[in-house]
């Protein structure tokens, strides 16, 4: 009985066998390599705006905080306290610099009003306004004015940051307290009580009670006006300028035409240089 015959591959078959492992090996190796996409959930979209949304609520918290308790944001609208702050200015106010210090002293800067202070405070004949004016007169303090100066207890005060712009004669305004009723702004409330606070030709500044001024000393209506600033009327001190528009003032002196001829005017860098007061951005206020 003869044994069967042996069966032997051909070429052909081992070709194909060796081309269809190369093939099947190849195809394994795509795929582990192959980054593999996934359609994304159409319900992910839903959570991802939740936290966005989270997100900006923690920051508009954080915001109306500061601006509630910390710090606060005024514009100039006068000239009243030029050349220390300009109309156009943009300040941020410390609301906390005042306040009793608390277990918090180790962490903000509280203090207590000094003569020479910015102050912001509401006004006293209409308290919902804001107006901002320099510290003159403590409690106790006797306060009159010489040609515009200020003189305290007696001495006078070094007053580096006062302007006289020009300005019209005025005896009320210039040698304060007086007794004659020349200014028309003076308020009729304020001037009955002016009067019975006078001694030896000052004026006394009751507690609890500031006397305030602005800079551009003939062009402030301040307490020679409208009378003192009660404590509890003060808001805070302003930190810094942040921003600031260029803007007239009615005190602004007329400039001569400039006659240099230019070159490579470039109109729109030329009208953002005009818009905005660069070099007073961040400028600290003192």
């Amino acid at each position: 009985m003869s044994a069967p015959p042996e069966t032997v591959p051909t070429r052909g078959a081992e070709s194909a066998a060796g081309e269809n492992g190369s093939a099947a090996s190849a195809s394994n190796v795509g795929a582990v390599r192959s980054p593999v996409r996934r359609a994304r959930p159409r319900g992910m979209l839903v959570p991802d705006l939740i936290e966005v949304g989270r997100s900006l609520l923690k920051v508009l918290v954080v915001a109306v905080f500061i601006l509630t308790f910390i710090v606060q944001p005024f514009r100039i609208p006068s000239e009243s306290m030029e050349r220390t702050l300009l109309v156009g200015d943009f300040l941020l106010v410390n609301k906390m610099a005042y306040a009793p210090a608390g277990d918090w002293k180790w962490l903000l800067p509280y203090h207590t009003i000094r003569r020479g202070d910015v102050v912001v405070f509401h006004f006293p004949p209409n308290p919902p306004e804001h107006v901002v004016k320099r510290v003159i007169g403590l409690p106790g303090d006797h306060v009159h004015l010489e040609h515009g100066l200020a003189w305290v207890n007696g001495v006078p005060l070094n007053e580096p940051y006062v302007v006289f712009e020009p300005a019209y004669a005025d005896n009320f305004r210039d040698n304060f307290p007086t007794r004659l009723y020349t200014d028309p702004g003076v308020d009729a409330g304020w001037w009955m009580q002016m009067r019975s606070e006078v001694r030896g030709g000052d004026l006394v500044v009751p507690p609890g009670e500031y006397f305030v001024l602005g800079d551009n000393r003939n062009y402030s209506r301040d307490s020679r006006y409208w009378g003192y600033v009660p404590q509890d009327h003060i808001v805070g001190r302003p930190l810094l300028i942040y921003f600031s528009v260029r803007e007239p003032s009615t005190t602004d002196v007329a400039e001569l035409p400039n006659d240099r001829l230019g070159q490579k005017n470039d109109p729109l860098l030329d009208s953002i240089e005009d818009f905005a007061r660069w070099n007073r951005f961040l400028r600290v206020i003192r």
